[in-house]
């Protein structure tokens, strides 16, 4: 990627709001050298800490601190960068932020040193989204897969796909300027391998990069079930804490109720819904509502039953009112009082038999969540991705589908065009086929100083 010209020196506080020991104000551009003789009163030593007091305007201290100077392009913006770290203090951040304004700078909008970063070849758009990853870390695991992301990891599986991609559609346009021997060439067997090793190749992406999403996104559970069958109690159970009140009024939960847990470092957006039943209460009513539509919008539905009292209409009914397309669990709560066995129940359904209250077959039915996102312990190979990438992977594996029918068709030129378009797919993940609009949208959601 060529290098981008020239622009405007951007400046922002890079640690987070409030009170700390120590505060950093970032600057870059190209006239990050002349505000630094400005504000030091010299250039500081390339990549070297060192003392300074930084000045104002008339010459008066604002704070004194370290400054670190990285000149272009060996800087994490591939421009000229310099760091002041003085004090925590907003109110003294904010007079040395004012300082650096006063010398041609302008304040940086939310990821636009990554974007720079991006920009001029220091990361591909992959590694720039692993740097927010990075930060926004809910567990031990996804900053792990966040940083083997932005070590590259994810790209280069990326890249080598698309070597394969660009090596077959080599050979299948080679056959355009021969249209006879190239009817033989496609029927070749070596083509149809090339391309199923392809779809086997992009499927094992598609399954990693999917492990990474849900370190990144997590998955929503609802639970949903009728009155008083134990679902604060099980919301409280996998929460490990108090979060909803347990009562054994039937109808005490009447909104949605959201908790985020983890289960072994996967982020799990937890939903704890009203009871499922016909009611004259407006209040109730709505509840109802909104726990139908939580569950329209769930990755998984825990419908929870108490297995001491079927409710009215049975199981099944209870199944058939859900939400078309439902992927759902069915969890018999307050086995401590049925006498049933814990753990998994034999049935055509996911089924598991718990006691909220005690802890009975929890274990099961976290290992049952994990499972049903194709969730595994993240190893040395998971990567941190985003739905974005996930979308990407799974248009690509289309256009490879589309050209394995074209190939058997003998139709080459429209076989190459589907691995061009499956090629682009892929390089929208490391940003060598992207929109200005997929940018904004991406770095839009970093955090201003990043």
């Amino acid at each position: 990627m060529s290098t981008p010209p020239a622009r405007d020196t951007i400046a922002a506080v890079a640690t987070p709001p409030g009170i700390g020991g120590v505060g950093i104000v970032r600057i870059s551009g190209p006239a990050t050298p002349e505000i630094a003789r400005a504000l030091l009163g010299r250039l500081p030593t390339a990549r070297h800490a060192s003392f300074a007091r930084f000045r104002s305007a008339d010459g008066s201290t604002l704070d004194e601190g370290l400054a670190l100077y990285f000149p272009a392009p060996h800087s994490f913006t591939g421009e000229h960068v310099l760091e002041l770290q003085g004090h925590g203090g907003p109110v003294v951040l904010d007079m040395l932020l004012q300082a650096v304004f006063t010398h041609g700078a302008r304040m940086a909008r939310p990821g636009e040193f990554s974007e720079r970063a991006f920009l001029n070849g220091k990361l591909d758009l992959a590694q720039a989204e692993a740097v927010a990853d990075l930060i926004e870390s809910a567990s031990v695991e996804a900053a792990r897969a966040a940083l083997r992301s932005l070590d590259g990891d994810f790209s280069q599986r990326v890249r080598a796909i698309n070597e394969q991609l660009i090596e077959l559609r080599l050979y299948i346009e080679a056959t355009l300027d021969f249209p006879e021997e190239g009817l033989e060439f496609l029927a070749d067997k070596k083509i149809a391998d090339r391309t199923r090793h392809l779809l086997v190749q992009i499927d094992s992406l598609r399954a990693a990069t999917r492990q990474g999403q849900l370190l990144h996104d997590g998955m929503t559970v609802v639970l949903a079930g009728p009155p008083n069958a134990g679902k604060s109690s099980l919301l409280n159970a996998l929460a490990q804490r108090d979060s909803a009140i347990v009562s054994p009024i039937p109808g005490t939960t009447r909104d949605v109720l959201r908790e985020r847990i983890q289960i072994d470092g996967l982020p799990l957006h937890v939903l704890d819904t009203a009871g499922l039943r016909e009611s004259d209460n407006a209040i109730e009513s709505e509840g109802v509502r909104r726990a139908h539509e939580a569950m329209q919008r769930a990755d998984r539905v825990l419908l929870v039953i108490d297995d001491c009292e079927e409710p009215g209409g049975g199981t099944r009914d209870l199944l058939s009112q859900l939400p078309g397309g439902t992927r759902v669990t069915l969890v018999r709560n307050k086995i401590d009082r049925s006498g049933r066995a814990p753990g998994a129940v034999a049935t055509d359904i996911a089924e598991f038999a718990i006691s909220a209250q005690h802890g009975d077959g929890l274990d099961v039915l976290r290992q049952h969540l994990k499972e049903c996102m194709g969730y595994q312990s993240a190893g040395e190979g998971t990567f941190s991705a985003r739905r974005r990438h996930l979308d990407a992977i799974e248009r690509a594996r289309g256009h490879v589908q589309a050209a394995q029918a074209q190939l058997a068709a003998r139709r080459a030129e429209l076989a190459a065009e589907e691995l061009r378009q499956a090629q682009q797919q892929l390089g929208e993940i490391t940003g060598e086929f992207t929109s200005d609009d997929l940018l904004g949208r991406i770095f839009s959601s970093f955090c201003i100083g990043k």
